[in-house]
Order: structure tokens, then C-alpha cells, then sequence
């Protein structure tokens, strides 16, 4: 073995162990009971819902689907007896607590649908999160959807969605 040839498999043989070592000290956020509801024909928007453990602190702060052409974090909250719906920026997830994102409360918005959302289909999601070091790591989960009228609440008449860019 030439010494160019050692150089570039020592160099290889870091490069990989410093990935491996990255690998492993990422941080974790496990996803449970993710789902999204069903839609109607023509209906642009509706939600994904979840339930979010990290094993360390971290932050929601953005998500995509192949699904809808806009994917943000939103919450729900009551202003002067109406229920309205706002983006935020993130969403704080504390170590070893579980974050429920349900109707009525924080949620991930897919807008601009491309399609219908039946029963039975399953919607890929990629989550990105930031760690306490602001360092972001995704995460890919597969939420199935729920049909309408199927067994997750579903959102409740006047609630009031205006401001959005559906």
C-alpha cells in the first residue's frame, strides 16, 4: 500500500468513526399514535396529529410532507371567546415529557393538499427538530389517516381558521 493510499484509508476510517460517533450522540424524540385526519374532495388543508417524547430537550421547528405544498406547527387558542388558530415558530419539547399534539391544541398543518386524504392511506411526514445546541436532526414518520367520522375528534364548527392562507 502506497503512503497516498494509507493516508486516504486512515482519513476514510475517521471520517466514518466521527459520522458513527454523531450518530450516536444525536438526540431522540420518540413518535406515537401519529395520525391525520381525513378530508373531502376538495378540501386544501387539514391536520396531523402526534404524540412526542425526546429523550433530551428539544424543539419542533418545522416539518414537510410530500403531500401538501406548506407544512407548519400551529396551536390553538382561545382570544376573546374564539377558538383561532395561529403558525408558530416551534414548539418546545421538554426531556422525558410527552408532548400531545391533538385537535384543539398544537398540531402539524398540511396545506395546499395535493390530493384527498382517505382512510387507510398513510401520509409520510419528516419532523425537524433542534437540539439544546440548536444542531437539527430530522425525523421520517409514516401517520396513517384517519377517515371521517372515524374515532379522533374532528374539528369542532366554528372554529375560527381566518388569517390563514389555506
Amino acid at each position: 500500500m502506497t503512503h497516498r493510499n494509507l493516508f486516504t484509508t486512515t482519513l476514510a476510517a475517521a471520517v466514518l468513526a466521527l459520522s458513527a460517533t454523531s450518530l450516536w450522540a444525536q438526540t431522540t424524540v420518540k413518535v406515537d399514535d401519529a395520525w391525520v385526519r381525513g378530508t373531502v374532495a376538495q378540501q386544501k388543508a387539514t391536520g396531523a396529529f402526534m404524540r412526542l417524547t425526546p429523550e433530551k430537550n428539544a424543539r419542533l421547528v418545522a416539518a414537510s410532507s410530500p403531500v401538501a405544498g406548506v407544512v407548519e406547527i400551529h396551536e390553538m387558542a382561545m382570544e376573546n371567546d374564539v377558538m383561532k388558530m395561529r403558525q408558530i415558530p416551534g414548539l418546545d419539547l421538554a426531556a422525558g415529557r410527552t408532548m400531545d399534539l391533538k385537535p384543539g391544541g398544537y398540531h402539524v398543518m398540511l396545506m395546499d393538499l395535493k390530493q384527498q386524504m382517505k382512510g387507510g392511506d398513510v401520509v409520510p411526514i419528516t419532523l425537524v427538530f433542534e437540539d439544546d445546541a440548536k444542531k437539527r436532526f430530522t425525523q421520517e414518520i409514516k401517520a396513517p389517516v384517519t377517515a371521517l367520522g372515524g374515532g379522533n375528534a374532528a374539528m369542532k364548527p366554528g372554529m375560527d381558521h381566518g388569517g390563514m392562507k389555506h
